[in-house]
């Protein structure tokens, strides 16, 4: 049974890993499709022919996004007593990101981004702790980013169509309540370890698992430093502001990507207001669509809420060059940079043995 569930696994990730790109294909064919005179060959000559400075400021500007989540998960494993070096937390980041892109519902970052910490020698309890305060300083951010765009731009929302502006409302209320729900498991996770142990002890009476001593030994060690590190962390209003802090840069990084691509193509910067606000509702919208990166919706959400403020071929523009390099370029440089890393890590640790 084990065996069955492990090969299983490993199609599923497979599935996901050949199924990501084919979507990606589908949905910059589909957006091509849509607007005849837009070509790959028109895009390309808008960022030729864009604002050098705008332009290098939002590459800059995407790729912070990947910095800053290595500085906010390095900030809270030093609030819980380590003292990672801040490579290791950039390749934390790229596996969270990679993996998040490529897997529903971003599924597939936190664990990934847990192997290589303990690989690291971080304790699973403490992995656990560091990576669901990460998730919801994460969260908290995109919330407190849409709660700023309607203070600057409160006619943002109203300017969405009515599918939008639904997926906007779904994701805001998704959003606020996994705040509470993660705030609820930081201060109590004793249920997550209570439930891991008692689905290890069935296994075990279903002749699945023949030892069970040494899996619920883990768990059990797992649960105290845990529950040490979330009381650590409960406590700490220094540390649960750095996360917050470097999780509210890196939304916003990747965030301001779309006004920056706009003023670099010609846009009016008055209007690079807008294009924020909009950026940020739109985030909250697609955030918690159940598909890898949100593929397709997002697309819909930027064109739909750009198309208000320029003409439709040049929000087609700013569409794919924002998505390119917010999320395709993004993820394609987390995958190398997450596979060199595994590949160095696994050949020096051979070294050692």
């Amino acid at each position: 049974m084990a065996k069955l569930l492990k090969i299983s696994d490993k199609y599923k990730k497979i599935f996901w890993a050949v199924f990501s790109p084919l979507l990606a294909l589908l949905t910059v064919w589909a957006l091509l499709k849509q607007n005849k005179n837009v070509s790959l060959k028109a895009i390309i000559h808008t960022a030729v022919g864009a604002d050098k400075f705008w332009f290098l400021l939002a590459v800059l500007s995407s790729l912070l996004y990947i910095v800053f989540e290595g500085f906010a998960l390095c900030s809270i494993l030093r609030g819980a007593g380590f003292r990672p070096k801040q490579r290791n937390g950039f390749l934390y980041s790229t596996a969270d990101i990679y993996f998040s892109a490529i897997t529903p519902s971003a599924t597939g970052g936190q664990p990934a981004c847990a192997y290589f910490m303990l690989r690291d020698g971080i304790s699973g309890g403490v992995t656990t702790a560091v990576l669901l305060l990460n998730v919801m300083m994460y969260t908290l951010s995109i919330v407190a980013l849409g709660i700023i765009s309607v203070i600057i731009c409160p006619n943002s929302f109203a300017q969405f169509g009515l599918p939008a502006k639904l997926l906007i409302i779904g994701g805001a209320t998704v959003q606020l309540i996994l705040t509470a729900f993660f705030i609820a498991i930081l201060k109590n996770g004793d249920f997550i370890f209570d439930l891991l142990s008692r689905s290890v002890s069935f296994l075990g009476r279903k002749k699945i698992i023949r030892n069970t001593k040494k899996p619920l030994d883990k768990l059990k060690k797992a649960q105290a430093d845990y529950t040490a590190c979330s009381q650590l962390f409960s406590r700490n209003y220094k540390l649960l502001f750095t996360a917050f802090f470097w999780n509210f840069l890196q939304r916003l990084s990747q965030i301001l990507v779309s006004a920056l691509l706009f003023i670099s193509i010609g846009g009016n910067p008055e209007l690079s207001t807008d294009i924020f606000a909009k950026q940020c509702l739109i985030t909250i919208g697609y955030n918690f669509v159940p598909l890898p990166g949100a593929m397709g919706v997002a697309d819909y959400l930027m064109l739909n809420g750009f198309s208000g403020l320029m003409d439709r071929q040049m929000a087609f523009h700013l569409e794919m060059l924002s998505r390119g390099m917010t999320f395709y370029i993004c993820v394609s440089l987390s995958g190398l940079v997450t596979f060199a890393g595994y590949l160095f890590k696994r050949k020096r640790r051979r070294r050692k043995t």
